[in-house]
């Protein structure tokens, strides 16, 4: 929605939380290259713009290896220390398993000493909702007449339009209600969605405009997101835009 309107700088409304973890672990000193590398790999290591990204901390582990362990240093039934580096990163949670898996494969011990901690930081890059701007603020009869161009509707449901120039625009296809207070935060000027019930149009407080779309037409350019994720992915196949209007809803 916001590539069509040619917004700028644009940012997740609400950003998600607590679906991020950070996986600590131990590891021998000269191997912790290749258990760093293979994290990394996996997908751990990824904070906005940039990957690899560990902290890693120099100290001395301790172990007494007991009958029936096959230690990678040290004797058995003796205390050893060995020279280790704290290796931290973070990774989506739903990637647990594959980092985990390809963080014991490389790592050289017998047994791994390593946690998880479950993290409440924000996923910039991923929630619900997009706020961005325009390079110059457009008049607010412009920027609907936009909007009816761009996503190709006969009428918009809206608010009183208390801004006379649009420049910040909150945007969410399909039920984006429950954002309102969000946009609202980011002081937009405008928040473009769909399925505002009636009551829910006074809680614009005359501090933003409310434009409802239409669920159907907020959401219509998803076929584009798939057909490039299509075509990137199966690049063989012929992928054609289907002409079956699936929108129950008809305006008189």
């Amino acid at each position: 929605m916001g590539q069509k309107l040619n917004l700028l700088n644009m940012q997740v409304l609400r950003p998600l939380s607590g679906t991020l973890a950070k996986l600590v672990v131990f590891v021998p000193l000269n191997q912790a290259e290749d258990v760093r590398n293979a994290i990394f790999e996996a997908g751990a290591g990824h904070i906005g713009n940039y990957d690899c990204c560990s902290y890693n901390l120099s100290g001395e582990g301790t172990f007494r290896a007991l009958d029936g362990a096959h230690p990678y240093v040290g004797e058995k039934n003796k205390l050893h220390k060995e020279q280790e580096i704290r290796v931290e990163t973070i990774f989506p949670q739903f990637l647990q398993n594959k980092v985990v898996s390809a963080m014991l494969k490389a790592h050289p011990y017998e047994e791994v000493a390593y946690d998880i901690y479950p993290l409440n930081n924000q996923q910039k890059d991923a929630g619900a909702g997009v706020i961005g701007e325009f390079e110059e603020p457009l008049d607010s009869i412009d920027f609907l007449k936009r909007i009816k161009t761009v996503f190709d509707i006969q009428m918009i449901r809206h608010t009183e339009l208390i801004h006379k120039k649009i420049g910040k625009v909150a945007l969410c296809g399909g039920s984006g209600s429950f954002l309102l207070p969000d946009a609202k935060k980011a002081k937009a000027d405008i928040f473009v969605t769909a399925d505002f019930k009636y009551h829910q149009f006074f809680d614009a407080e005359k501090s933003i405009i409310i434009a409802d779309i239409g669920h159907f037409e907020s959401e219509q350019f998803t076929l584009e997101i798939f057909y490039d994720l299509l075509v990137k992915n199966f690049s063989n196949f012929a992928i054609r835009f289907t002409k079956v209007k699936t929108n129950p809803i008809n305006y008189f």
